[in-house]
């Protein structure tokens, strides 16, 4: 098996005495792929070219309008961010702490400190990678039930069921529909994302609630009495 590849890190510092003390740091610590920003200008697009896996950003004594630009593009790419100051106050680390940087070191640029300080910034930031995408997730299964909810609530309504009735007939319906949409049986459900390959567990769980979440307002708009 190879060497693990070493990840893309771009250093952003406008300053190429220090920028050389960050890129001699990580190369002695074993990264190999850096890549040094020394504009300004442009600055978020250019680092959507470089693509990296890591930034690292060198402030020295920055302004609060170059603190603001820097946690713009922190909000802006969703990569572990290190960033290095030499003086700071109570009120940019609460805003590097909101803006998603991973790690905001005051006056601490040495190179010795270079592997501990990014090892911890990349453990962060994929810490609050997978808290959030848990609270992605939970966000958009709450906004699932909501759906089927309103969904067995107009059944309920108009068919004077109860809500075990209007749930079972989601189901039953919302079933039908997919198995139709994969056999191809009538285009007008194709709008329902389907794969009929096997797939993970998973993404079997995922499938299901989305079909039939999807399917829920649909379903009840159709039972609706036609407008007199």
């Amino acid at each position: 098996m190879g060497a693990e590849a070493s990840p893309k890190i771009v250093i952003v510092d406008e300053s190429p005495i220090r920028a050389a003390i960050l890129q001699e740091g990580l190369r002695e610590a074993g990264f190999t792929d850096v890549v040094h920003i020394s504009e300004m200008q442009s600055l978020l697009s250019r680092i959507y070219a470089l693509d990296p896996d890591v930034i690292v950003i060198d402030l020295e004594n920055p302004s609060r309008d170059v603190l603001e630009q820097m946690f713009q593009v922190s909000r802006a790419v969703r990569r572990p961010i290190a960033m290095f100051v030499d003086q700071s106050d109570a009120a940019s680390i609460q805003a590097s702490v909101d803006a998603g940087v991973s790690a905001y070191i005051v006056d601490g640029l040495k190179k010795e400190r270079l592997k501990p300080i990014l090892d911890l910034c990349i453990s962060r930031f994929n810490a609050f990678s997978r808290l959030q995408d848990e609270l992605d997730r939970t966000k958009s299964a709450l906004e699932d039930r909501k759906v089927i909810d309103r969904a067995k609530g107009i059944l309920m309504k108009l068919k004077g069921l109860t809500e075990d009735e209007a749930y079972v007939l989601l189901r039953s319906t919302a079933m039908i529909r997919a198995a139709a949409s994969i056999s191809g049986m009538n285009p007008m459900w194709s709008g329902l994302v389907i794969s009929a390959t096997p797939t993970p567990s998973g993404s079997i769980a995922r499938f299901r609630r989305s079909s039939f979440s999807r399917a829920s307002l649909s379903i009840a708009a159709a039972h609706k009495p036609p407008l007199r």
